[in-house]
């Protein structure tokens, strides 16, 4: 359709790249000024996809949550719509795909403004299981479970259906651990390195309340230790916000005593990442100080 009116793909690429329009799918456009719903999700789908195939994995998890669904950087280059069959019905060939064929039970699947796609439970499972990452399969699980539409009892009461398939023992093992409270992929991936540090499990969007009313929220953290991790992602911490994230975290020293470990994507990402280790220093450091640092109302 663009091609029609004279646009070609490097053109369509600068756009995005400048902010003009977002990619949310493969072959699919739309203008950044259009509101995000689920109703406009559903209908770019329908687009590109063939009645008799269901969607599922991450890009049922998009459809489901959005944008916060997506890991970083996938709306300049978003993976393949994942659209598969039941099974022994084939699958789909074409470039925009990446499809296959899946057991799937009635209860799994579900009709959205005419698009059938994996229930979010069956989305957890399958992202939990399937996904070519340990960042990637925990982040799609806290997405689902960040949708209040299924408990993670319920999850983890599925899992033994998967017995000796693919991807299930990791799945009993990252299941528990997945948390409603992560807000970002680099959220979740932080959460991993504090676990991989040998820190206790931490409570996740720690509010902090000023005169009755809560005023922060801290990403993650031990709040009888008042110790706590923040990521600051480029979307929501870019250079326009980085004055306010000082005043807030010297305000949080100086008034409520946090110590606070500050992390950015490439201390989170990448073979040189130094998350897991800055943690459990800096977790060792707050247990020292404990003593000296007074809760200040």
């Amino acid at each position: 359709m663009a091609r029609d009116f004279g646009v070609n793909d490097k053109t369509l690429h600068a756009l995005v790249v400048e902010g003009f329009l977002r990619r949310p799918i493969r072959g699919v456009y739309v203008a950044a000024q259009v509101p995000e719903s689920l109703e406009l999700r559903c209908w770019m789908l329908t687009l590109v996809l063939p009645p008799d195939a269901f969607v599922c994995d991450r890009t049922a998890a998009w459809l489901h949550a959005g944008p916060r669904a997506l890991g970083p950087n996938e709306h300049l280059a978003p993976p393949p719509i994942s659209c598969f069959r039941p099974s022994d019905c084939g699958r789909l060939r074409n470039k925009l795909t990446d499809s296959g064929e899946r057991e799937v039970r009635e209860r799994d699947l579900m009709l959205i403004h005419g698009v059938l796609v994996t229930t979010p439970l069956r989305t957890a499972l399958d992202l939990g299981r399937l996904q070519k990452t340990r960042d990637l399969k925990m982040h799609g699980m806290d997405t689902m479970l960040s949708l209040g539409v299924f408990t993670l009892d319920e999850l983890l009461a599925e899992i033994p259906r998967f017995n000796r398939r693919r991807g299930v023992v990791q799945l009993r093992h990252l299941a528990p651990l997945a948390d409603p409270g992560s807000q970002s992929m680099g959220e979740t991936a932080l959460r991993l390195r504090w676990l991989d540090g040998g820190l206790p499990k931490p409570e996740t969007q720690i509010p902090v309340v000023l005169d009755g009313r809560i005023v922060f929220y801290l990403d993650m953290g031990l709040v009888e230790l008042l110790f706590a991790a923040e990521y600051d992602g480029e979307e929501w911490h870019g250079p326009d916000q980085e004055d306010a994230d000082l005043d807030r975290r010297d305000w949080l020293d100086r008034n409520r005593r946090w110590a606070i470990e500050v992390f950015r994507r490439d201390n989170v990402f990448g073979p040189r990442q130094d998350a897991d280790l800055r943690l459990a220093r800096a977790f060792a450091a707050a247990r020292a100080s404990l003593g000296t640092r007074t809760y200040i109302v």
